[in-house]
């Protein structure tokens, strides 16, 4: 299969001085010499993410759901995605309420589409985020790709934009891989038979 998956690389910190987009450039990059991938970067500072949720559940409102304007390009793309990838920092053993937010804002969007995870940090790389955004995808019954990424003591680990350590392409290879194969996977099955959410 020939066909490139629409893939959506998400920065998901929104902290000033952050690193995200530059992880995140670097992985889009890697990912369009990948050649299995249309990409498109999303950043969430330049998304309106209100705390403060509406009453009823994306899972139960559907189209009706009532998300702000400012949060139409990013449920646009989630939407049309075939697979996700999401670029977070570690924060307190976790991952940024920012990014918290937009997934929680969306529900059928992350239905039976592949994610998968790409972190930063210091000694542990953000691997703990990792962890727990794990938890969470596969309750909005997501699917985590094995393979992921993780960027310990990036403040020294990366030069002109890119890390340091010559065996991480390779890596970002593997997990790019996984992605496609179940990218493909996934949209062939949810366009034979509706997925029982």
């Amino acid at each position: 299969m020939n066909e490139k998956h629409k893939l959506v690389v998400v920065v998901g910190s929104v902290r000033e001085g952050r690193f995200g987009p530059v992880v995140a450039a670097w992985v889009a990059e890697r990912a369009r010499e990948h050649g299995g991938f249309d990409v498109e970067v999303v950043d969430l500072a330049d998304v309106e993410i209100p705390l403060s949720l509406p009453a009823l559940s994306p899972r139960f409102a559907g189209d009706a759901y009532p998300r702000p304007a400012g949060m139409a390009s990013l449920t646009s793309r989630l939407t049309d995605a075939d697979a996700v990838i999401l670029v977070t920092p570690e924060y307190n053993h976790s991952y940024p309420a920012s990014l918290k937010a937009a997934i929680d804002w969306h529900f059928t969007q992350w239905t039976a589409k592949p994610v998968a995870f790409v972190s930063y940090g210091g000694a542990a790389g953000g691997r703990h985020a990792i962890l727990h955004l794990e938890n969470v995808l596969t309750e909005l019954h997501a699917v985590t790709i094995r393979e992921s990424l993780a960027f310990p003591n990036y403040f020294t680990g990366w030069e002109d934009g890119r890390p340091l350590d010559p065996e991480v392409p390779g890596y970002a290879k593997a997990l790019l891989d996984q992605l496609a194969w179940w990218a493909a996977a996934l949209r062939a099955a949810r366009d034979a038979v509706p997925y029982p959410a």
